[in-house]
């Protein structure tokens, strides 16, 4: 079944719109404070079909995440009690609790650990905010860890280049399915 295939030429084409780094700027954005796409799935196409701007839509990323992370901080200093409800309907409630106790532990070393990992971000901000974690140290994990992971990630999409698309291309249903497989697997595993 060519399922992954079909869509990764789709994905493609909208990487090349002339209105994509807007929608990548606001997945970024929203990502960091409610939207649960990462910004990793438009970075990657959008860096493998125009090399050439790589660094730019690595900075757009980082710049935008952290923005958005800055207004999950805000939910959390500020309207944490309405949105506890959404944290728990979401089973993100552990992730929460696991966020406070890391930030009581590591402080500064958790927001960058979340930045750069594909632990939750969105949950950190917030419970950074709810917790009063300093905001000049929040910030600057944040630009961190933000920053290596999107940079890491349109680097090795430029790096790759042409010949990565193509053997991307080639490798992508495959891909897909094992991935579904694997995360299947997880799920069963951890439940």
């Amino acid at each position: 079944m060519k399922l992954f295939s079909r869509l990764y030429t789709h994905v493609m084409q909208w990487s090349k719109h002339k209105y994509a780094s807007y929608w990548l700027a606001l997945v970024s954005f929203t990502e960091s404070s409610c939207f649960l796409i990462p910004p990793d799935v438009m970075l990657a196409p959008m860096s493998l079909a125009k090399p050439h701007k790589a660094w730019f839509y690595a900075a757009l990323t980082t710049i935008t995440s952290v923005l958005g992370g800055l207004l999950g901080y805000l939910i959390g200093s500020f309207a944490f009690d309405m949105i506890q409800p959404w944290l728990v309907s979401l089973n993100y409630m552990h992730a929460y609790e696991l966020a406070e106790s890391w930030f009581e532990q590591w402080g500064f070393w958790a927001i960058f650990l979340a930045g750069f990992t594909p632990i939750p971000y969105k949950i950190f901000t917030i419970a950074s905010g709810a917790l009063g974690m300093a905001l000049i140290p929040f910030i600057i994990g944040s630009m961190i860890g933000r920053g290596l992971r999107f940079f890491l990630v349109a680097g090795l999409m430029r790096l790759g280049g042409e010949q990565l698309e193509s053997k991307l291309h080639l490798w992508i249903d495959r891909i897909g399915w094992v991935t579904v497989l694997l995360v299947g697997i997880a799920y069963l595993f951890l439940r």
